[in-house]
């Protein structure tokens, strides 16, 4: 019998002070099971610093063809393609060409820096590319914010993050690999 996803209900504030966007959102999460609450926290996180009415959750790691974290215009074209991990060349020159900006979060810890020199130079032909790196211990601290229901503020300003709950608070300092935040 196959495995089913978990689902997350949360609701989100985001106090965005560098992008001037502040807003409430109630977003229902679906955690693939072979998902940790780290990497459902970093799609979270994703969400949140580019946060718009139309940006959205795809069908998730199981459709190929989409990004898992996308803003579309009404149009059907794709302004924001959001990518997690570390990334294969190949997929994000697809992805690059298919959308105006792309985005890839990576969130590894040690093994990040070993991935970005050997793809550092592939990567640099992508001007509508942007990397950035969620630290280790600001990815392991924000798996400790997970609950079934989760009501978060997250205020975003000069590049700094911070994520609360009513118990805890997490400071998330993204470092920018290529591009611009």
């Amino acid at each position: 019998m196959a495995l089913k996803a978990t689902v997350f209900k949360v609701s989100i504030q985001i106090a965005d002070m560098d992008r001037g966007y502040y807003n409430d959102h109630q977003l229902t999460l679906a955690q693939h099971p072979s998902e940790t609450d780290e990497r459902m926290m970093v799609r979270l996180l994703a969400f949140a610093m580019n946060a718009s009415e139309s940006l959205a959750f795809s069908k998730g790691m199981c459709v190929e063809d989409e990004p898992e974290l996308w803003d579309k215009t009404l149009s059907g074209e794709i302004d924001l393609w959001v990518e997690f991990g570390q990334s294969d060349e190949k997929w994000l020159r697809k992805a690059c060409g298919r959308s105006k900006q792309v985005l890839l979060i990576t969130y590894g810890g040690r093994s990040v820096p070993i991935w970005w020199k050997q793809n550092e130079a592939a990567f640099e032909r992508y001007d509508n590319l942007t990397v950035i790196n969620i630290p280790e211990d600001a990815v392991k601290a924000m798996g400790l914010l997970v609950g079934k229901n989760m009501a978060l503020q997250i205020n975003i300003c000069e590049g700094q993050i911070w994520i609360s709950d009513d118990n805890d608070s997490v400071l998330v300092e993204p470092e920018l690999l290529k591009g611009e935040l």
